[in-house]
């Protein structure tokens, strides 16, 4: 234990606010890289057990993102992503089932396409009323707060699902599960205020794996399910994911960026304490610094001068990404299922005319729904190469416009093999969009609107997967053609927008107050401007 008694030096990159030049860092110095937006940092430690939090004659201060950075990434990132992971896969499971569900009651309660189109609608409505709910009971009273009670309430009425006698309780039942699911984006918010600049990319995108892992699963339990057992069991064995997580969510801390906006600043010491022990590294030399505490969850703070543009077209993003995954996602159940009518079957002809009629879903069927579910895997990893060479904005526009593209081909006469690899292909850079985003969001707000920024945004993309439905399975037997061409004209739009996004977040620390880096760049300025004058 000798090792650990000594004082250390870690060095860390992080953005540069260009208009601060000079500054030095919390605990130690920092020199800017020549040509780039960041600069390198060193900050000096002293072993975890010491008292971080008060002076230590040096006169040295550090930031929680000080803090992270020299903490690191260690075992208790990883317990956090196991954990925060569990909350993806049940809301993937949860997801995933509406497009399994329909064509199931579709053929046993004689529901029309309407109805069916209601059914996966009311989820989204319901997720869509609550996301912005969730955030703000996330930025007023806490992270895991509002985490645990959204778990608890998505597994109570879940389970309550698969005992559903009618239609009317199902469309019920099924609205309130999606008031429980607009708060798992949330989990991205409070994982990510956990992890250092250099591994956030990384690690989201890890988290965005949990989420694949749910949609294959969920495919592999009807293909078991379904035949023998029935849609009632899918549905309560479906949440299983969120029951384990609600057993072990009373180990999660608060997030110390929370704590500090909140005022309770000792408490935030020792969550980072704890966490540095796990990870067998130091805290920072000196003492940590609060915060200013203002007013936290409000919308109208999106909307200032500095976030005003981000924010618009952010919504609008998040809409088209909904919009378009869950399209996808519902159109291959609908395409596989209409079999030969849709030329779906290899060597016939697409007629868009045609209407389907009552069809389960064959094993064929699921086997190919597992085909495309798996694009998933593929699209992350050639999104997590992009954000970290190209950025993020380049990576959502990048991911947009190659949906476009590979839905083109889907107007033509193709046969079913076709048609499985250029929805494959599709749904693969889609989703990897939709990781980009949920990347982007939480690094481009500050932690006072953070979680308020997650939840409007996510109540966007409910919008458009409220909608998509209705375009998916009611539209679609109009007209296919006029479908795919809605899918390609917002995405693209979409594409448009992200290059639009006026901050580049790669290397760039997470934000702790809006007001505090308005106030630190005029004062930057002002005495930059003393100095010339």
């Amino acid at each position: 234990m000798d090792h650990c008694l000594g004082s250390a030096q870690f060095t860390y990159r992080r953005w540069r606010n260009p208009e601060q030049r000079g500054e030095a860092s919390s605990g130690g110095h920092c020199d800017e890289s020549l040509g780039t937006d960041n600069e390198t940092c060193t900050v000096t430690t002293v072993p975890s057990a010491a008292p971080s939090s008060g002076p230590d004659g040096t006169g040295e201060t550090f930031t929680v993102e000080d803090a992270l950075e020299v903490i690191g990434f260690g075992a208790f990132q990883w317990k956090m992503s196991l954990l925060t992971g569990l909350s993806w896969i049940g809301d993937a499971m949860e997801m995933m089932i509406l497009s399994i569900l329909g064509p199931q009651l579709h053929c046993e309660w004689r529901l029309p396409s309407y109805k069916m189109a209601l059914l996966t609608s009311c989820v989204f409505f319901g997720m869509g009323i609550s996301s912005p709910l969730w955030g703000n009971l996330s930025d007023k009273y806490g992270r895991r707060v509002s985490l645990t009670i959204c778990m608890c309430w998505t597994l109570h009425y879940g389970l309550l699902s698969a005992f559903a006698p009618a239609y009317g309780w199902l469309l019920v039942l099924r609205a309130l599960v999606g008031f429980g699911l607009g708060g798992t984006p949330q989990s991205v918010t409070f994982y990510s205020e956990f992890l250092p600049a250099k591994a956030r990319g990384i690690s989201i995108m890890l988290i965005a794996s949990f989420w694949a892992v749910g949609t294959v699963f969920e495919v592999l339990l009807a293909l078991w399910v379904m035949p023998t057992l029935g849609w009632r069991w899918l549905l309560g064995l479906s949440t299983l994911p969120m029951a384990i997580f609600v057993c072990f969510c009373l180990w999660l801390p608060e997030s110390p960026r929370f704590d500090v906006l909140s005022g309770k600043r000792e408490r935030a010491v020792g969550t980072l304490r704890s966490i540095a022990k796990q990870n067998g590294t130091a805290m920072p030399a000196g003492k940590m610094i609060a915060y200013k505490q203002n007013d936290r969850g409000r919308i109208k703070d999106l909307f200032t001068p500095q976030y005003r543009k981000t924010t618009l077209l952010l919504w609008f993003i998040w809409f088209a990404n909904a919009f378009s995954y869950y399209g996808i996602v519902l159109l291959t159940t609908e395409m596989f299922q209409a079999g030969d009518s849709y030329g779906a079957s290899q060597g016939a002809k697409i007629d868009p005319s045609c209407s389907l009629e009552c069809k389960y879903l064959t094993s064929a069927d699921y086997k190919d729904l597992l085909w495309t579910s798996l694009a998933e895997f593929p699209g992350l990893i050639v999104t997590l190469l992009a954000v970290e060479c190209i950025g993020r904005k380049k990576s959502m526009a990048l991911c947009f416009f190659m949906f476009s593209l590979c839905i083109l081909p889907l107007y033509a006469c193709i046969g079913r093999t076709a048609l499985t690899i250029f929805i494959f292909l599709a749904r693969a850079f889609i989703a990897g969009g939709y990781q980009v985003v949920f990347l982007y969001t939480p690094e481009v707000f500050p932690t006072e609107t953070r979680a308020i920024a997650m939840g409007t945004s996510s109540a966007m993309s409910r919008l458009g997967a409220l909608i998509t439905p209705f375009v998916a399975q009611v539209m679609l037997r109009t007209s296919m053609y006029l479908t795919l061409s809605v899918y390609c004209g917002c995405s693209v739009l979409a594409g448009f927008a992200s290059l639009l996004l006026p901050i580049e977040t790669l290397g760039r620390g997470l934000q702790e107050s809006g007001h505090d880096e308005e106030a630190r760049g005029q004062a930057s300025a002002t005495a930059s401007h003393t100095r010339r004058t």
